[in-house]
């Protein structure tokens, strides 16, 4: 892998879960002694994504690593990208995930790309335009609604998992692994913690960043779990370890329930990261530790309960598949919407912005 592809760490701030849009794209105005956001205002197909892959470029180019924000509902897209070596990021700020500034000017700058689209141009096709959007917005309501279902199994099988778990055995095994790989840093106080998401359904099906595990950890611990009760169990353990001896943390949690289970734990000074491997994102590294945790299970009882996960993880999967069809099409009416604006946009006034920001940020 080359060193510019290294200097790359893909992460998703937002997708579709079973409660709807779960997003940490606040994680953006977090306010930061001596950071500086900038969030993009502009209408779909206007250039936000090319700007900041220019920028992502040109930070790169001086030998900084960044974090590409990809968009779930279209992974080829960017939703923003931020450089910790220099203490910024800029941040798509348009629904479904609008931001504004906590702190203007001083912290966050808002950069608005409307008047650089000809709105004469636009109320043209006002009609159009409208339509194309209500379209979007339904298909992508049908498609959560697919994925709200396929959350319903997996926390079926979560139930069933969680009956046949020891879940003290399973963290006291974590704290020993917190013993063994995250000796205590020094630091006088706790460390930080930035929330991110690895892995996630798309219109593509599921993608899952395993590169951006492998640029930031030469040390790798799989928890292969299927069902995901002892996981979420020992991910816990290990996430307050870590914060509590001081280490600053990307804490990835799963879409499926995005506010109570870490899927992945990453600690980039420690060269570190705790994974958590099942059939939706296997993760398969070489010279990987890999503890099964079946382990800490009463594996009687989940053989007895065999055809009933047999059966959620199928119809998941299924449900799963529709929702990425649901994604597909939004998508296609949402090409048809960017058309109208990039007729209407003035790109090398666009380039003038981006070329300001460049000089001026990074």
């Amino acid at each position: 892998m080359c060193l510019d592809e290294r200097q790359k760490l893909d992460f998703l701030l937002g997708a579709v879960s079973p409660t709807g849009f779960a997003g940490y794209f606040d994680q953006m105005l977090k306010l930061r002694s001596g950071w500086h956001s900038l969030l993009i205002k502009a209408g779909p197909g206007c250039g936000k994504s090319t700007m900041m892959g220019k920028i992502a470029g040109h930070l790169t180019g001086q030998g900084e690593t960044v974090e590409l924000i990809h968009c779930s509902s279209d992974p080829d897209s960017l939703d923003g990208v931020v450089c910790s070596a220099r203490k910024f990021s800029i941040v798509d700020a348009t629904a479904p995930h609008s931001l504004e500034p906590k702190c203007p000017v001083a912290v966050e700058t808002v950069v608005s790309l409307y008047d650089c689209i000809d709105e004469e141009a636009m109320r043209e096709h006002q009609n159009e335009v409208f339509d194309l959007f209500g379209r979007c917005g339904v298909l992508q309501e049908r498609a959560a609604r697919y994925i709200t279902a396929a959350g319903s199994l997996i926390s079926d099988s979560a139930r069933v998992a969680f009956a046949a778990a020891n879940l003290p055995a399973a963290r006291s095994f974590a704290a020993h692994l917190a013993l063994k790989y995250l000796p205590r840093t020094g630091a006088s106080g706790e460390g930080s913690e930035e929330l991110r998401i690895l892995s996630a359904n798309t219109l593509k099906g599921p993608v899952c960043y395993r590169d951006t595990v492998a640029k930031v950890a030469d040390t790798i611990v799989v928890l292969q779990d299927d069902w995901g009760a002892v996981s979420r169990a020992m991910m816990k353990v290990l996430r307050d370890a870590a914060v509590e001896k001081g280490y600053d943390v990307i804490t990835c949690y799963c879409p499926m329930a995005p506010h109570d289970k870490i899927d992945h734990l990453l600690i980039p000074s420690a060269k570190l990261a705790f994974v958590t491997s099942n059939r939706f994102h296997p993760m398969a590294f070489e010279h990987a530790r890999v503890i099964h945790c079946t382990r800490f299970c009463d594996n009687e009882l989940l053989r007895a309960h065999r055809s009933r996960l047999r059966f959620n993880h199928k119809a998941a999967m299924d449900l799963f598949q529709q929702a990425s069809k649901l994604q597909a099409e939004a998508k296609q009416n949402h090409d048809q919407l960017e058309e109208y604006y990039k007729a209407a946009a003035d790109f090398p006034r666009i380039d003038e912005v981006t070329a300001a920001i460049i000089e001026r940020y990074c």
